[in-house]
């Protein structure tokens, strides 16, 4: 009875569980083994973008990316915040992890970079095709429900270790704010705004360029504020694949029991969130706020009239049905 069990048992395993591990499997074998000189070159790319920006970042003394951070900061929010910038970064600096913190940085620009191009575009298809929409939103979801250690396996196998592995599973797990915001931005432009560029015979590319892109920019900036926070938060992730920098020393510290290294990287990692989060908010929030447009004087000092709808209705009650206007109160007495 029991080996009747037993066997009724494997033939119901054998029947409903798919061997869905295997099926990836051997998908990742197949395109490792035809699309690997692909994968190289692409290596290759990501490889030298993250080099020099890492060149340009850890070049100069620390001192000269400090002051320009705090430039930065003062023309964007304010003397405060450039004060703290340059504050949080001296920090940085006193133990000893502004080497790690560049690394970091430049993992995060080059991965957040390429996410934002990818991403916006997809962005402006999904709002201009509910084809397009429809395909992107399940993929999206899957990517941000997918755990971020996932991604990691397959860019392992494609990508050897390295920081080239890191970035492309930073790439995958920021990209989904980028096109989602995007998308929610387009979308919610007035109806009549774009109605009437139609109106004016102005192309599609024309509205999307002059209309849709300035008012959905508040959420487009959004969007590249979320990216660069999700790529900064998968930088100890990287470490483990042997991206080094602050994600390094804290696998380290996590492997030594190290509380002291923990605690520095783990505030390095900190100070460049909130650094980086307040620059693109600020970004963001000044393209909200936009710009006011002065009315242009007329000829001879003289302001014009405004253009109400009491103005209008006033003007027009004034004309006969012959078309012809009718007589001012002056001339009729």
């Amino acid at each position: 009875m029991n080996g009747l069990r037993l066997q009724s048992s494997g033939l119901i395993d054998a029947i409903t569980r798919p061997e869905i591990g295997a099926w990836v499997e051997a998908f990742v074998d197949f395109i490792t083994d035809v699309f690997q000189p692909v994968f190289d070159v692409i290596r290759a790319v990501f490889q030298g973008l993250y080099d020099g920006v890492d060149t340009i970042l850890s070049g100069p003394p620390f001192w000269v990316i400090i002051l320009v951070a705090a430039i930065l900061a003062l023309i964007v929010r304010g003397p405060v915040f450039a004060i703290g910038s340059a504050v949080g970064l001296l920090i940085i600096v006193g133990v000893e992890q502004w080497e790690n913190a560049m690394d970091s940085l430049s993992l995060v620009l080059v991965a957040g970079l390429i996410a934002i191009v990818i991403g916006i575009p997809l962005g402006i298809l999904a709002a201009r095709s509910k084809a397009a929409s429809s395909i992107i939103r399940p993929l999206l979801d899957f990517m941000q429900t997918t755990p971020a250690f996932v991604y990691l396996i397959p860019a392992l196998i494609l990508f050897r270790i390295g920081v080239v592995p890191g970035i492309v599973a930073t790439i995958v797990f920021a990209l989904a704010p980028a096109v989602r915001l995007t998308e929610l931005g387009i979308r919610n432009v007035d109806r009549e705004v774009v109605e009437a560029g139609n109106a004016f015979g102005a192309s599609s590319w024309r509205i999307l360029r002059q209309i849709q892109l300035p008012l959905a920019m508040p959420n487009i900036m959004a969007g590249v504020n979320q990216v660069i926070m999700l790529s900064l938060s998968m930088v100890v992730i990287a470490g483990m694949v042997g991206a080094g920098g602050l994600g390094g020393d804290v696998v380290k510290s996590l492997s030594r029991i190290d509380i002291q290294l923990g605690s520095e990287a783990g505030l390095s990692v900190v100070i460049l969130a909130i650094f980086l989060d307040r620059l693109t908010a600020s970004l963001g929030a000044g393209r909200k706020r936009g710009r006011r447009v002065k009315p242009t004087p007329a000829p001879g000092g003289l302001r014009p009239a405004p253009a109400s709808s009491t103005t209008t209705t006033d003007s027009t009650s004034h004309v006969e049905p012959s078309g012809k206007p009718a007589p001012s109160p002056a001339a009729t007495r």
